[in-house]
């Protein structure tokens, strides 16, 4: 699986539902999860891992083209920490 599309084929699969039902339920789960980061909140899904927002300090860096000194503004990312199940399963 390696795109939205197919993730939706999975879970209509396994919850036998729709196709349409699970895109709806993907996208309300992906709205939901984007909220919470949005607003400065952590989701942690136990077994699965946790995403938080990081924020990044305002720095120094450099033009590769003319070598003029740049500064880089300060900024948010996004971050996901995979649990412990979930380390379990891909390192078997």
């Amino acid at each position: 699986m390696t795109n939205k599309a197919e993730l939706i084929d999975v879970v209509a699969e396994a919850t036998e539902s729709s196709k349409a039902a699970a895109g709806a339920a993907l996208d309300a789960v992906i709205d939901a999860i984007s909220q919470a980061l949005k607003n400065g909140e952590e989701v942690r899904l136990v077994g699965f891992g946790t995403f938080s927002v990081k924020e990044r300090a305002e720095g120094k860096g450099r033009n590769p083209a003319t070598g003029e000194e740049i500064k880089i503004p300060a900024s948010k990312s996004v971050r996901f920490k995979p649990g412990a199940q979930l380390k379990t399963l891909i390192n078997k």
